[in-house]
């Protein structure tokens, strides 16, 4: 054999064992996933969903994701139902994807997602389907650092379609905290979540869950740096 296709048959083994290599490093993870026990929302109170949810975000920002309810196994028992035990309202942008940095799965939380974060009558219903028909003991609204929405509505830009429509429902928001000292963005974030946890209040259904014990509301604020999530109210 010549010296060439020595070392191409040696380059092409190397690229064998590096695929499979991570082939079993995926199917190591995927049965480990499958150990975590998922558990359901009628076994959780509100405070301890809270707690999954920070204790995820706590694995999250140390580095050490266990990747729950994502194995083939969880994708089949959620199949046909679903049982998220947190609801959370949180704003579009693409820095801040729930289930990763929240470290949970595929059923665990109910997205309802759009710029700003704002209570809008959609939302709400989205809202009102997860806590009252799917039972989701926990709702939380999350703001987030430097949010683009929130920035807009502060330096009140002129915007074009329908985007203004989310700095509209943002403003009310802004007068909470318009001599506040400090960053003016960052004040109008939390600001702005206490407003739409208020907005939200307003829904005789969420109330109701909340007046039972069956629902706890609160808000959070996701730093863009870090990815820790504070929560805010």
């Amino acid at each position: 054999m010549e010296r060439r296709d020595f070392l191409k048959l040696g380059i092409t083994g190397a690229f064998g064992i590096a695929v499979t290599t991570s082939d079993l490093l995926w199917q190591v993870k995927q049965a480990k996933a499958a150990e975590i026990p998922s558990t359901s929302p009628e076994s959780l109170t509100p405070d301890a969903a809270l707690r999954k949810l920070i204790e995820g975000n706590q694995r999250f920002i140390q580095h050490h994701p266990q990747y729950p309810d994502q194995s083939a196994l969880r994708l089949k028992e959620v199949a046909q139902a679903q049982h998220p035990f947190a609801t959370i309202l949180s704003c579009a942008d693409s820095r801040v994807p729930a289930e990763i940095v929240f470290d949970q799965g595929i059923g665990d939380i109910f997205d309802v997602r759009i710029a700003g974060n704002i209570a809008t009558h959609e939302a709400i219903g989205s809202i009102e389907y997860a806590v009252v028909l799917l039972g989701s003991p926990l709702l939380m609204v999350m703001g987030h650092e430097r949010c683009g929405a929130v920035t807009a509505a502060v330096q009140k830009e002129s915007l074009l379609g329908d985007i203004s429509t989310f700095v509209k429902a943002i403003k009310p928001a802004l007068k909470k905290v318009k001599d506040q000292p400090g960053d003016a963005v960052e004040n109008a974030v939390v600001a702005n979540v206490k407003y739409q946890i208020e907005r939200l209040q307003k829904s005789k259904l969420l109330t109701e869950q909340v007046r039972s014990g069956k629902l706890k509301i609160v808000g959070g604020r996701y730093d863009l740096d870090t990815g820790e999530i504070s929560i805010i109210a």
